[in-house]
């Protein structure tokens, strides 16, 4: 603290002005790396076509890394963050595959080793968001959304592994929800997905970090994102001693740290990016 009562400006994690991230982070932007330590690195974002997906897609490609940004169905939009990131002189492709088909899994992932010759990051990020009461849950609505949560988490992870294994190392982020653990009404087959995301995350960080992977689950809080037309209205905000919902830069700076040499030494974490609401 200086004398005029002001801190200093400091890094994060020895990139990143503070002043320049905070005003960063107020507007939804991204953090952005004073230098590419992603460099040379190959990641594949799941989901990555819009809100929390696509300021991963960018916050690693301005690290350097080269980015596969997947889809389900969205290629109009997928297109659209490539385009991004390649006007800010980054590398990027799209990847349209639905992560719950394991055959169109391991496509995507032959076509970006193909490409890429390799993948270093994977990004779990697809998920699919349903507002139903149990009591009227069917079993198709239940299994749509683990499909995807849990069973898509299993393959793209299968797949990419070897690519991993073979790099010497690499970075799995999942992104998980605070409803995992709190339980939420109407999103019984959410909190169980996300719940069994953050399983797989601790289970894999043990079992992978011989390999010098590291295995981490993000879980945002309240957030301003763009929301379908059929989701109930927005919750106040409530709880969270910082006093306002989390952007998806702010995911997405924690993300791409965690997939940097600085972070390569965190794993088995669920980090909540949620302004402290947790805590309550």
């Amino acid at each position: 603290m200086h004398g005029n009562g002001k801190l200093p400006a400091g890094k994060i994690g020895g990139q990143i002005a503070q002043t320049n991230t905070q005003n960063q982070l107020l507007t939804g932007g991204i953090f952005m790396a004073a230098d590419k330590e992603l460099a040379g690195k190959v990641a594949l974002v799941t989901g990555a076509s819009r809100n929390i997906g696509r300021a991963i897609a960018i916050a690693l490609a301005e690290a350097g890394a080269t980015v596969a940004v997947n889809a389900r169905t969205a290629k109009a939009d997928a297109d659209a963050v490539v385009g991004e990131i390649r006007a800010a002189g980054g590398t990027a492709d799209s990847f349209i595959a639905d992560i719950a088909d394991v055959k169109a899994v391991n496509a995507m992932v032959a076509d970006i080793t193909k490409r890429y010759g390799k993948v270093d990051i994977l990004i779990l990020n697809a998920s699919i968001r349903k507002e139903t009461a149990f009591i009227d849950m069917t079993y198709e609505e239940w299994r749509s959304l683990l499909s995807i949560t849990l069973d898509g988490s299993f393959f793209c992870t299968k797949a990419c592994l070897p690519s991993m294994i073979a790099a010497g190392g690499g970075s799995i982020v999942t992104l998980g929800g605070m409803t995992a653990l709190s339980g939420a009404k109407k999103r019984v087959h959410g909190s169980v997905g996300k719940h069994g995301l953050w399983g797989l995350t601790r289970a894999l960080a043990k079992e992978l970090g011989e390999h010098r992977i590291n295995v981490n689950c993000v879980a945002p809080g309240q957030m301003d994102t763009a929301r379908a037309a059929d989701r109930s209205e927005r919750a106040p905000v409530i709880n969270v001693p910082m006093g306002r919902r989390s952007t998806p830069g702010e995911v997405a700076g924690i993300v791409r740290y965690l997939c940097t040499p600085s972070g390569s030494m965190i794993s088995g974490q669920l980090i909540y990016v949620d302004g402290g609401q947790q805590q309550f």
